[in-house]
């Protein structure tokens, strides 16, 4: 992992949530031709296994549920990204192709349902990183979206301001093609064991090495 980047969360967040960090150098970009002769049919596969299923008993799809609600936060009104992936792709439509690293880790969050966030590290200002709860005005500029607003929500905040969340990412660090350096984020409910999100480490970063050219390492916090 970059050496000098520290993630913490803020102790009102302890016992609420983990986040496991993989540090992705070297990338070398492109159109996810590779990525989508994979992502598109386990979409196909997906959508076949739950076509008949309420979104709420798909397995795995509380665990981000109940990370939401441990600060208060309505689930269903808020939905964490990878729900929202996963209700896109339940409707038969089809997942925004951006480039081979937010697909691959698009396919990541779909493959154990859990928020992802995704960020290019130098866009990233400072060496530490913390998750704390927004306060009252704060937000950041979305990708393809207006502001995403913080109140009370888990963010991601480095020394310009906040920056990712559970449910959207912002424009500031958002992945380009020239993108060489990257951090992914997953956000755990605090109960997850490290064994199950050490998994979950390492398939992010397996998918991130076979489709980004990058060279990963990670980290378990909270």
């Amino acid at each position: 992992m970059a050496p000098d980047l520290k993630i913490e969360i803020d102790e009102e967040l302890a016992g609420t949530v983990r986040l496991v960090s993989v540090v992705a150098e070297g990338l070398e970009i492109d159109d996810a031709e590779g990525l989508w002769a994979v992502f598109q049919p386990f979409c196909k596969e997906l959508g076949a296994r739950y076509r008949d299923v309420p979104i709420s008993e798909v397995p795995g799809i509380q665990a981000a549920r109940r990370l939401y609600r441990a600060i208060g936060i309505d689930p269903t009104r808020l939905r964490p990204s990878s729900e929202a992936l996963l209700r896109r792709t339940l409707k038969g439509k089809d997942l925004y192709r951006i480039n081979s690293l937010v697909d691959t880790i698009n396919y990541c969050s779909l493959s154990y349902l859990l928020p992802v966030g995704l960020y290019d590290l130098d866009h990233v200002q400072g060496e530490t990183i913390v998750l704390r709860k927004g306060t009252p005005g704060e937000s950041f500029e979305g990708i393809r979206k207006d502001d995403v607003h913080l109140q009370g929500r888990y963010a991601m905040f480095d020394r310009a301001g906040p920056f990712g969340s559970p449910t959207s990412d912002s424009a500031r660090t958002r992945i380009r093609m020239q993108t060489s350096r990257a951090l992914a984020v997953i956000f755990a409910p605090y109960e997850m064991s490290e064994k199950v999100l050490a998994g979950h480490a390492q398939f992010t970063a397996d998918h991130v090495s076979r489709f980004g050219g990058g060279h990963p390492e990670t980290r378990i916090a909270g």
